[in-house]
C-alpha cells in the first residue's frame, strides 16, 4: 500500500510529519529523513493494530511518497 506524507517545517528547525490517509499517523524529526523513518514506523504501529481484521500470514509493505514540504510563514 502506498501512503502520501506531508511535511512542515517548524519554526524549531523540526519537521512534523503527517500521513493523508490515516490523520492519526503523526511526529517529527530533526530531519526530513528522521521524519520519515518515524512516519513509516509509526503507520507500521497503527496497521499492527488494525492487523486483527487481516487474514493470518497477510505482509504488509509500507511505501512512503512525499506530496509537499511546507514551510513555516
Amino acid at each position: 500500500m502506498e501512503y502520501t506524507a506531508v511535511f512542515e517545517k517548524m519554526d524549531n528547525g523540526w519537521y512534523f510529519a503527517q500521513c493523508e490517509q490515516m490523520p492519526n499517523a503523526i511526529t517529527q524529526g530533526r530531519t526530513i529523513a528522521d521524519a520519515k523513518k518515524n512516519l513509516q514506523e509509526v503507520i507500521g504501529m497503527l496497521l499492527d493494530i488494525q492487523k486483527t481484521a487481516l487474514p493470518r500470514h497477510t505482509e504488509i509493505a509500507i511505501s512512503l511518497q512525499t506530496k509537499k514540504l511546507l514551510k513555516p510563514q
